[in-house]
C-alpha cells in the first residue's frame, strides 16, 4: 500500500502532523524512501499497538504526552522528548494509556 507522505519543503510542528481520532491509532508517512521508513502516530487513550517482532532496528521519539513500550518482557514508561531503539527480531508492543503522539524511523539494512 503507497503511503502519501508530507508535503516537501514545507515547515511543521511535529506534534501537528498528525491528528488524534476517538478510539484509534493514525499514522502519517513522513518519509519513505528505501531504505528508510519515518513515520508520525497519535494514539487515542487506551489504544496501542498489539506485540510484534521486526527484523528491522526502530527509533521511536515520543513527542506528545507519555507512553508505555514493552520490548522482551521489559517495560519503559516513556514521557516526551524521550527516545528507544527497539532492536530487531526482540517482541515489542505500545500501549497508551493516556493520548501519545510519537515518530518512528525504521532504517532497513541488507545486513538484517
Amino acid at each position: 500500500m503507497k503511503h502519501q507522505e508530507v508535503e516537501k519543503s514545507k515547515v511543521y510542528f511535529i506534534s501537528q502532523i498528525v491528528e488524534y481520532i476517538s478510539n484509534s491509532v493514525v499514522s502519517k508517512t513522513i518519509l519513505e524512501k528505501l531504505p528508510c521508513n519515518i513515520s508520525a502516530l497519535a494514539f487515542d487513550e487506551k489504544e496501542g499497538l498489539s506485540e510484534k517482532t521486526s527484523p528491522f532496528d526502530a527509533f521511536a521519539q515520543i513527542i506528545e504526552g507519555k507512553a508505555e513500550i514493552i520490548i522482551d518482557g521489559a517495560t519503559y514508561f516513556m514521557e516526551e522528548g524521550e527516545c528507544i531503539i527497539i532492536p530487531a527480531h526482540k517482541s515489542h508492543s505500545i500501549k497508551g494509556n493516556k493520548r501519545f503522539k510519537m515518530i518512528v524511523t525504521i532504517i532497513r539494512s541488507d545486513n538484517e
